[in-house]
């Protein structure tokens, strides 16, 4: 009698928008000609103006408003909160598949974001006035070879603000919905907009990063997050004993 083995499922990745792999290309090309220009001396202008203009309209309650909602930025709060929520989702669903996007998604910051902002080695804009005092022309160009303080490009908040909402947007529906409340849709594009817009404007405005660090990790965090969302978590094969707790958790229940 002839025996017949089932054939192993087929991962499909999850739909992203806009779903072309075309955009991720151009998130990424954009990214690198950003780099290279400034490199090239290009757009260094547009920072030293940028800054100037931020320094010279900064009352106080303006400064101390926009480092308030800087906050948002902060990527080990945001980082505990995802990892809280998802642990939570893994206790309600009897998963270990919640936890696994905190986990990819601080890899993959890291991964990333690390070894570019050491790369590129340049200082941020409070560098003219703290140690190491460079002058307004040699913080803002790349490659300067600033040490410790330079790791300014790309700008680590703004891409911790994006990819981390999208991690928490991801958690939040799956347990609302687990819940029988699911997320309404513009709530969900509300928490994934609002946050990295707020903090790509004030972490500019405050002279934390030059404009053109924003606009980088703007481009960085949307590539990252969209790869982030691409992945099948509820069907990502699990290893040994993990399997027992590999049912769908985020997109679907059993």
């Amino acid at each position: 009698m002839q025996e017949t083995t089932t054939a192993p499922r087929r991962l499909r990745l999850h739909p992203v928008r806009p779903a072309c792999w075309c955009f991720d290309t151009v998130l990424l090309a954009a990214f690198v000609a950003l780099t290279v220009a400034l490199a090239s001396g290009y757009l260094l202008g547009l920072d030293i103006a940028v800054v100037d203009w931020a320094d010279t309209h900064r009352p106080d309650w303006a400064y101390w408003t926009a480092r308030i909602f800087n906050y948002l930025g902060q990527g080990t709060p945001l980082m505990v909160i995802a990892v809280l929520l998802g642990a939570l989702l893994a206790w309600r669903t009897r998963s270990v598949r919640p936890l696994l996007p905190p986990a990819a998604a601080w890899l993959l910051i890291y991964g990333v974001v690390g070894p570019l902002k050491l790369t590129t080695d340049r200082a941020a804009p409070s560098a003219t006035y703290k140690e190491p005092f460079l002058s307004q022309a040699d913080a803002v160009e790349l490659f300067h070879t600033a040490g410790v303080y330079g790791r300014s490009y790309p700008s680590g908040h703004v891409v911790n603000t994006i990819v981390w909402y999208g991690v928490l947007a991801l958690l939040l529906a799956a347990l609302l919905r687990h819940a029988g409340r699911p997320l309404p849709h513009p709530a969900v594009l509300a928490l994934r907009v609002l946050p990295p817009a707020i903090v790509l404007v004030t972490t500019t405005y405050l002279g934390w990063h030059w404009f053109t660090d924003s606009v980088a990790g703007l481009l960085l965090g949307l590539l990252l997050d969209r790869l982030l969302h691409r992945v099948p978590w509820d069907d990502l094969p699990l290893p040994g004993r993990l399997r027992a707790w590999g049912r769908p958790a985020l997109y679907r229940s059993v």
